[in-house]
């Protein structure tokens, strides 16, 4: 905790950061770090760390005990390599022994029996006296070979338990980052059109991309800090002890301050510049600008204009990333410097008790400094996750503002099912907000069944919002939409949404084959019932003439069909959804005359048998409706047949006479 409060000196967390923290806490910190009062400061950045270490705890109990084998795994691993890593090393006593006929290697010892009041001494005296024994039995070279052997086999080993335990932690890194990513997909496909009303779709493309990634980097990295770091630092602590208390206990002052000062340094010296993400961003904007409105710079020779532009921002990213960069090359070397510099201290005082004949021998000082710079990686890792916590918690909230988000459009706990649909859809004083604007006031409306009604009015008076409530895509504030007498919000919603078939103004098509679009959610179609479909739909012929027929991709958003012919193809697939309720939005006001009476033409045939309601702003399109309402502000002002409507010289013979001009 120590160290996570040293790394969290240098960031004043926002409350907002972290979900609920105290405002007034917040306020006190301020106060405080501008009259220097130390101690309320410190009291600041343990609770801060402390509800750090609370979140960061709280984001592993949600996604990762499906991987708990791995975590006993890594465990075990760490463990049996810092322990291997100990007992490797401890080779090199023996080495310098030999190497420099040091008194240990000359003197005849005894064997002494260990227990556990001489542990120390006794381990000490055994391994010189099994040396003398070697050395008797094969002499100094051999001996020399065979603990090489030795140290390549420990050494071998331990690694080989390293690699174990960081392998062991990859499957719960990436598997927790595809469960948030599956999370996110199946929570973006749950939520209602209303939630995406407020949310931009680059935004929410950023949080699955961007901000997952950063959990990984961030999160699940400290996955190793906090199963491998204190596993090394507690086995190699102990060792430092067992060794030489004296020396460890000038060691346990210094080397912590040592190892956050070295950690502080690097992290200041990699930390990305926020100028540098800035320029970034502003490239990616000109980029997706420029993407978006080729036509419009081709059109007005503007391709000079742009490229300038990309380049003035491109140039200013260079210039900025390359300072970063430059700045970042210095930490390791920096690191490297400092680590040098505290071993050389406590070289020095271990030396002195070395040349005093104190405590400890030569070679096992120089044991002692290996296990000393093994445990400063370690160390640094750990103050680092003072840095990197916070970030990977901070992306955590902006993915839990999508997991979290609430959804309106409740299943309810016992829904009722509806087969099929017999009588009539009824909008039963139907009043409707987004926020606190009315789109739509005490709607009453009867639509019988084979009837065709068509929605008609200006943009903005509420005809979308209308239809939208028959399949639940928003929930009714007062009023009742009922379909054969049954409110929509007691059926279950996906019996609700099967007796309904969606043609909008805008065909929206994937990027797959037109087999697929067609078979859109219809499970097990056959090919005579796709081209059935298409018949229907006018789209047989085109399709039929396609590279690949029915297996032809047709791109992005059926980018490599005309209007006329995307649309088709989504008439196609509402035929073979074989609905008894077709819902038409605008679905021929994007189209030339030609595609339009193609369309038309199809639509006719989709109507016939089917419940119809139609959204039209070219009321030449509705002629032959069995009623049409006319909706204003909200409200049904007018309703009637075409000849009727006209008749009355209200508001529909206005909107008509506006068009027929």
């Amino acid at each position: 905790m120590l160290f996570i409060v040293f790394s969290c000196k240098d960031k004043v967390f926002a409350p907002s950061e972290f979900g609920r923290e105290s405002t007034s806490l917040c306020g006190k910190f301020n106060k405080w770090k501008n009259s220097g009062e130390i101690f309320g400061v410190t009291v600041y950045l343990l609770y801060i760390c402390d509800h750090i270490m609370k979140e960061f705890f709280k984001v592993l109990r949600r996604f990762v005990p499906p991987y708990k084998k791995y975590l006993v795994l890594t465990v075990v691993f760490n463990i049996l390599s810092a322990i291997l890593n100990i007992f490797s090393f401890a080779a090199i006593i023996p080495i310098l022994n030999i190497l420099f006929q040091t008194e240990e290697s000359l003197r005849q010892v005894e064997y002494m029996p260990v227990t556990m009041g001489n542990l120390k001494e006794a381990l000490m005296n055994n391994m010189n006296y099994f040396m003398q024994e070697f050395i008797l039995d094969w002499g100094p070279t051999m001996t020399l070979l065979f603990i090489g052997l030795f140290l390549a086999f420990a050494t071998f080993l331990k690694t080989g338990a390293y690699f174990l335990s960081s392998a062991s932690i990859i499957p719960i890194r990436t598997g927790v980052v595809r469960d948030i990513r599956n999370q996110l997909y199946e929570k973006i496909t749950s939520l209602p059109l209303g939630f995406f009303s407020e949310e931009r779709k680059g935004d929410i493309i950023a949080r699955m991309s961007g901000d997952v990634q950063e959990i990984e980097t961030s999160i699940m990295s400290s996955l190793d800090m906090l199963f491998k770091n204190p596993i090394l630092i507690i086995i190699y602590f102990a060792t430092l002890l067992f060794i030489s208390w004296q020396l460890t206990l000038f060691t346990i002052v210094f080397v912590p301050l040592f190892g956050w000062f070295m950690g502080y340094v690097g992290r200041k010296l990699k930390q990305n510049s926020v100028v540098a993400q800035s320029l970034w961003s502003d490239t990616m904007s000109v980029v997706e600008e420029t993407l978006g409105g080729l036509r419009i710079i081709k059109a007005f020779n503007a391709e000079e204009k742009m490229n300038a532009k990309f380049a003035k921002v491109n140039n200013e990213y260079r210039d900025n990333i390359q300072w970063v960069n430059t700045r970042q090359q210095l930490a390791h070397p920096m690191s490297e410097f400092l680590g040098t510099v505290m071993i050389i201290i406590v070289l020095w005082f271990g030396g002195v008790q070395v040349l005093n004949n104190a405590t400890i021998s030569g070679s096992t000082f120089i044991y002692y400094l290996v296990i000393l710079y093994s445990i400063i990686n370690p160390l640094k890792e750990f103050s680092k996750a003072g840095y990197n916590i916070p970030k990977g918690l901070a992306s955590m909230e902006r993915v839990d503002k999508i997991l979290m988000a609430e959804n309106d459009i409740k299943e309810p706990e016992h829904p009722k099912h509806l087969k099929d649909f017999e009588h009539q859809i009824e909008f039963r004083n139907v009043s409707f907000r987004y926020g606190e604007q009315w789109v739509l006031r005490n709607v009453n409306l009867v639509i019988e069944k084979g009837k065709t009604i068509a929605i008609v009015g200006q943009s903005g008076s509420g005809k979308s919002t209308l239809v939208d409530l028959i399949p639940r895509y928003y929930d009714v504030q007062e009023g009742e939409v009922l379909i054969d007498g049954i409110n929509v919000k007691d059926l279950g919603v996906h019996d609700l949404r099967k007796l309904i078939g969606n043609v909008n103004q805008e065909a929206i098509l994937f990027n797959d084959t037109v087999r697929n679009n067609i078979t859109f959610g219809v499970e097990n179609a056959t090919t005579k019932e796709v081209e059935d479909a298409a018949k229907i739909a006018n789209a047989h012929d085109f399709v039929r003439a396609m590279e690949h027929g029915y297996d032809t991709n047709i791109g992005d958003r059926g980018g490599r069909l005309s209007g006329g012919q995307r649309q088709r193809i989504s008439i196609a697939r509402a035929i073979l959804k074989n609905p008894p309720i077709l819902i038409l939005d605008e679905a021929t006001s994007a189209l030339d005359t030609e595609s339009e009476r193609l369309v038309q033409d199809a639509l006719f045939r989709l109507m016939k048998t089917r419940t119809t309601v139609a959204i039209a702003h070219r009321l030449s399109t509705v002629k032959h409706a069995d009623e049409i309402c006319v909706i204003h502000e909200g409200r049904i002002v007018e309703r009637g047949t075409h000849d009727e409507l006209i008749a009355l010289n209200g508001y529909f013979k206005k909107l008509h006479d506006m068009q027929t001009l």
